[in-house]
């Protein structure tokens, strides 16, 4: 990926059903369009016990955007097979939690 830090990245993502991302975070803010398929994301909080879902679990399917803001923390889970288009303010980064 170009590392821009002052730019966006851009990335079409194909995942299929039953896949999943553990929780993590990114350096900048982020945005998913979901083309086809559907998703959820799980944010959390730390604790002193490890990491606690913070609110409910937000499902997307197709047309639907869904935002996440820098260094909070999110899972993934790919409920059907997915196309997405994602863009990530400033250079793109992952941070395993």
């Amino acid at each position: 990926y170009p590392a821009n830090p002052d730019g966006a990245e851009v990335m079409l993502e194909r995942w299929e059903a039953g896949s999943a991302e553990p929780p993590h975070s990114h350096p900048g803010d982020d945005m998913t369009v979901v083309v086809e398929g559907k998703m959820s994301i799980q944010f959390y909080t730390k604790s002193a016990d490890g990491l606690e879902p913070d609110g409910e679990e937000v499902i997307l399917a197709k047309g639907d955007v869904g935002y996440v803001k820098a260094g909070r923390i999110h899972d993934a889970k790919y409920l059907e097979d997915c196309k997405l288009v994602y863009v990530h303010d400033k250079a793109f980064g992952f941070t395993a939690e």
